[in-house]
């Protein structure tokens, strides 16, 4: 790794689809952003939803993470500044929908998004955080992801075959571990849509701690209307219902990461 050690890099990956992903993405991003720390997030799901749900619609998205991985395009062309501070944005397009088929021949194709994340317009920019939200399946942009990665942070639903779901990527970021990224850690195992309510989700918990210890994180994310709302807004949802238990667990959330790291909390954040 050549990026500053300032910057911790954390992958938001899980090859299942409708886990809490891109919505862990973008509101940790804003809770961190909302705790002091400069925060770039990048978009790296064909989709584009993260893009989206930080208020940057497809007109507004004149260079993307595509141009960043192939085009080489200078990343201060790319970056663009969201509605709240602190919190930068690198937006995708379906563009990156043929990333995969043009990664295969390339002779570094593993380590594209690495050495795009090395120019200066990132190293030097200060960035506290840069949080990818990854594509909902193990691709090759998902490997690139990891292999850029610090870290990896992995929601969890909190329901039936979950667990089943967790050991395919468990494995491959063990095998990254070992060919790509040594360094490579698991940030942590995120529980989201959490109804404390239902019985299967309390004993879905108790499996995940059971097996997986400390790498499950101490905060759950509540399945909460406000959190399912926000995105139609084009906000994270600390900024469309502060006051929400979404909100609120997404910013204990952030607290236990920046705790965990040693980094400064600000003095008063709304909760």
């Amino acid at each position: 790794m050549t990026q500053s050690s300032r910057s911790r890099i954390i992958a938001v990956a899980n090859q299942k689809g409708g886990v809490g992903k891109t919505t862990t993405a973008i509101n940790l991003s804003a809770a961190l952003a909302e705790q002091g720390a400069k925060t770039l997030l990048i978009d790296l799901d064909p989709q584009g939803n993260a893009s989206t749900g930080l208020g940057i619609g497809p007109g507004a998205r004149k260079h993307t993470t595509y141009d960043l991985v192939f085009n080489e395009v200078a990343a201060g062309k790319i970056i663009v500044e969201t509605a709240h501070d602190n919190l930068f944005l690198v937006p995708a397009t379906t563009d990156l929908s043929s990333a995969d088929l043009e990664l295969m021949s390339r002779a570094r194709r593993s380590h594209m998004l690495l050495d795009a994340l090395r120019q200066p317009d990132i190293t030097d920019a200060g960035y506290d955080y840069i949080l990818i939200d990854c594509p909902p399946s193990l691709n090759l942009l998902t490997v690139n992801a990891m292999v850029a990665a610090h870290t990896v942070l992995v929601p969890l639903q909190a329901e039936f075959f979950a667990l089943e779901g967790l050991s395919q990527l468990m494995l491959s970021i063990r095998e990254i571990r070992e060919t790509a990224n040594s360094g490579l850690r698991i940030e942590g195992i995120l529980l989201t849509m959490y109804d404390r309510r239902n019985n299967l989700a309390q004993m879905v918990e108790e499996d995940a701690r059971e097996n997986l210890g400390d790498l499950v994180l101490q905060t759950i994310i509540p399945r909460n209307v406000r959190i399912s709302e926000a995105p139609s807004h084009a906000v994270p949802v600390l900024h469309y219902d502060p006051q929400s238990k979404g909100a609120r667990a997404y910013r204990a959330l952030a607290v236990e990461l920046l705790t965990k790291h040693g980094r400064k909390l600000a003095e008063k954040v709304a909760s």
